[in-house]
């Protein structure tokens, strides 16, 4: 579990490679709040996990797929990704994600 208050500026990055990084913010079991980074034409691999995720485009336009449908999202939209749909995206313009994940990704938290 984390801290109840969390500071940006205290977090650090974590390099996925490929052009995205990772930074972990709050959570509990139940929940979870993370950025993602994504350099132009980055890509976040199609994929699925048993987790509700939520993504808030906070930065940028991204192309996602999930579950067969393609759509393009810029500032300010958002998506939904119910458990085990395959889902991912492609970066059009450098851009950062806010996601939201129910419950917590554990594999991302050993990580750490």
């Amino acid at each position: 579990m984390s801290e109840i208050f969390l500071h940006d500026k205290a977090q650090s990055w974590t390099d996925l490679g490929d052009g995205v990084q990772r930074k972990i913010l709050v959570y509990n079991d139940e929940l979870m709040l993370m950025k993602v980074r994504f350099q132009k034409g980055a890509i976040g691999a199609l994929h699925q996990h048993p987790h509700t995720q939520i993504s808030y485009v906070s930065a940028g336009k991204f192309k996602y797929h999930i579950d067969g449908a393609d759509e393009i999202l810029t500032v300010g939209d958002s998506c939904i990704i119910y458990p085990n749909l395959i889902h991912g995206c492609e970066c059009l313009e450098e851009g950062e994600l806010v996601d939201s994940f129910t419950p917590h990704r554990e594999d991302f938290i050993i990580s750490l």
